[in-house]
């Protein structure tokens, strides 16, 4: 044991004895140690320069966008209708689609050029239930009224994207009641829920129609919230339909793109 350790001791005398005569390998020793994050070190400055330069990924607005396709042949008639008459009726029973075409064809027109504004116009009228007078100015007093047709607009264009189109102006939703004396010009206008209108203002809707401007108009004349002899829809679709250049398109419960129990509901109800 003793002898071994004689060894070592004369084995340790030798490198150190080597290492100060320099015929042996010499250890730097880096004095604190080496810190990844000190910019003195050449391949950190390297990989923050790339990085710096590197331009940020955008953020997408949309994942997609989906293509309106019809489901039906009532709105594969509508549709179509659209597309080739400047002022369409839209009648038919809740779920087939009407406000949502008429809005997906108007977002399609603004995205195109062939229009330079979108006008919605919805009735400001309670479902059978007044809920009181409510709060905030008139766009946040209006806003329950308006809302299905901020969701319909939400599916065809990004929040950011609505957002900034509804401040500058190029998507407006309005009541009936500001709507007389305007005239809409280079606009796509879609009236929404129109059963709730009287025939005096269904007049006066329909000849706010300007140059380069389209018109559909949606409703249900079987569920208005107005007392029979007031609603004025079915009225001015029956006085439209003998008109050239007009379209009045009536469809059915076949066309109910909801879930089928609504179509069978409007069967018996």
């Amino acid at each position: 044991m003793a002898k071994r350790s004689a060894v070592r001791r004369r084995a340790d005398i030798e490198a150190q004895s080597s290492i100060e005569s320099g015929r042996g390998p010499r250890l730097n020793v880096i004095q604190g140690g080496w810190d990844p994050s000190d910019d003195s070190n050449s391949a950190v400055k390297k990989r923050r320069r790339m990085s710096e330069q590197a331009p940020p990924e955008p953020q997408r607005e949309q994942a997609y966008v989906k293509n309106v396709q019809p489901r039906s042949e009532g709105q594969a008639r509508l549709m179509e209708a659209i597309d080739r008459a400047p002022l369409v009726v839209a009648l038919g029973p809740a779920g087939t689609g009407k406000t949502y075409l008429a809005i997906a064809k108007a977002v399609e027109a603004l995205r195109s050029g062939r229009v330079g504004r979108i006008v919605l116009c919805r009735p400001a009228v309670d479902a059978g239930e007044n809920i009181g007078f409510l709060p905030g100015d008139m766009e946040e007093k209006l806003a329950p009224y308006l809302r299905p047709l901020y969701d319909a607009l939400s599916d065809r264009l990004a929040p950011r994207q609505l957002k900034a189109m509804i401040a500058e102006g190029q998507i407006e939703i309005a009541p009936v009641g500001f709507m007389r004396g305007r005239t809409l010009n280079n606009a796509y206008v879609v009236i929404d829920e129109a059963q709730n209108c009287t025939y005096t203002q269904l007049k006066m809707l329909l000849t706010r129609l300007g140059w380069n401007s389209s018109m559909v108009v949606t409703g249900d004349p079987a569920q208005s919230d107005l007392l029979p002899e007031i609603s004025g829809l079915a009225s001015v679709a029956d006085r439209l339909s003998k008109m050239d250049n007009v379209a009045v398109i009536r469809l059915a419960a076949e066309d109910v793109v909801r879930h089928p129990l609504v179509a069978k509901m409007l069967d018996v109800l």
